[in-house]
């Protein structure tokens, strides 16, 4: 690995790899380090993503979903010896992180002003996902725990990389980025059924604590968060980097936000937003 210490700090990524390996989780070991320099020697987990493997064959998907969620409880449970010593996913990250949508996608991406009408309704919304987030059961948190990284290996599936942004934040997180996925969609249903027995691993004093219906809103309000923020980054990425791929999964990505229609009015302004003002103007500028 080559990180130019004037581009990247490794020291998160090592101080993390410690903790998976204190875990007993597949993640890459670190050989030896020269941070003043920024390289490092990785053990290899290979070169097979989880997602090449479900878009080559969706049959693996059960069995790959029970090892990941497998994986992502042990991290939580194990990981809280040391949650405390990672960066909290707080009011002002949370927030920062819903301004990506409004600034990089509605703003820079596709022009949309906000009224002071809509800039009052995006931020009662804001402040729901938050408050949403700050009320779960605080854990463990990889933050970016989905199919693009994850591998699949043959002993200790999945590995898991890029890591070095852990958090200390909400039970759901890691779970909507796995089941809710940027890059490959599954049936609400099954996404349900998946959510569910992860909820069944967990501890009985979290149940005590959440039960299967608050579970269920925390899990689905954790995704809005999570989709409006990805939307924003993939505006960024194209913007900023260059890197214009990515808004093509911006309309999957978006289209979880409008499942939770039914269930949730006290978000029907940013499912509007995005039925009628973002999503046509991403078939207008897809790039």
């Amino acid at each position: 690995m080559d990180a130019p210490p004037e581009q990247e700090d490794c020291l998160p990524f090592v101080r993390v790899a410690g903790y998976f390996e204190a875990m007993q989780l597949n993640a890459p070991r670190i050989i030896e380090a020269n941070l003043d320099e920024g390289f490092l020697l990785l053990s290899d987990l290979g070169n097979r993503q989880y997602l090449d493997a479900l878009l080559d064959d969706t049959a693996t998907a059960p069995h790959l979903y029970a090892d990941a969620t497998a994986a992502l409880l042990a991290m939580q449970s194990r990981g809280a010896a040391y949650q405390s010593q990672l960066p909290p996913y707080d009011d002002k990250l949370l927030r920062f992180e819903l301004s990506l949508f409004h600034d990089w996608l509605c703003g820079t991406h596709l022009n949309i002003e906000f009224s002071d009408e809509a800039e009052q309704a995006w931020q009662k919304c804001c402040d729901l996902l938050v408050a949403n987030a700050l009320d779960q059961p605080q854990v463990f948190v990889h933050r970016d725990y989905h199919s693009r990284n994850l591998m699949l290996t043959t002993a200790g599936n999945p590995g898991i990389l890029d890591f070095q942004d852990a958090v200390e934040g909400p039970l759901t997180y890691d779970l909507v980025s796995l089941l809710k996925d940027c890059y490959v969609q599954w049936p609400a249903e099954q996404v349900w059924q998946w959510a569910l027995e992860f909820y069944n691993g967990l501890d009985a004093t979290v149940h005590d604590c959440m039960d299967e219906d608050q579970f269920r809103r925390h899990f689905e309000l954790m995704g809005a968060q999570r989709h409006l923020k990805a939307a924003g980054i993939f505006a960024r990425l194209c913007h900023r980097d260059g890197k214009s791929a990515y808004l093509a999964d911006v309309p999957r990505t978006l289209s979880y936000i409008i499942e939770l229609g039914p269930r949730y009015p006290e978000l029907g302004f940013v499912i509007e937003l995005i039925k009628s003002r973002v999503l046509p103007g991403m078939e207008a500028h897809p790039e």
